[in-house]
């Protein structure tokens, strides 16, 4: 049972409650997994930008999830967190040449990319 003193009919109070619950857990989710918090910072500015970032990571996990289901998607987090974590980028220089060679994108990693129309660089391009 939600009791509260706002007057929204019993479904907007419930959909609000799972709303800022989702809300509570992403900040719960973000700041472990990124190590967002604790911020040892002395700057106004600095302190300023990092609670922005905290706010907006769970905006942009809000909008990544909607793109996904739209898509037809449904992955774990931790899944796509380790495997855009996997995907990687190596410079080669020779001869005076750079060549940017990337890594094969794994599970999800493709999908998501074209859930939030990201076009992946190629495998190998000339930098």
């Amino acid at each position: 049972m939600i009791k509260t003193n706002i007057h929204f009919s019993a479904e907007r109070v419930a959909f609000e409650h799972k709303e800022f619950w989702q809300v509570e857990h992403a900040f719960r989710d973000i700041k472990s997994s990124l190590d967002t918090r604790p911020a040892f910072s002395q700057r106004d500015e600095a302190i300023r930008g990092h609670d922005f970032y905290s706010l907006l990571v769970p905006v942009w996990r809000k909008d990544l999830c909607r793109r996904l289901d739209a898509a037809g998607h449904a992955f774990e987090c931790s899944d796509i967190e380790q495997d855009l974590e996997a995907l990687q980028e190596t410079t080669i220089e020779d001869n005076g040449k750079r060549l940017a060679i990337r890594n094969q994108c794994l599970a999800t990693c493709g999908k998501v990319f074209q859930a939030v129309r990201v076009t992946i660089p190629s495998t190998i391009r000339k930098r």
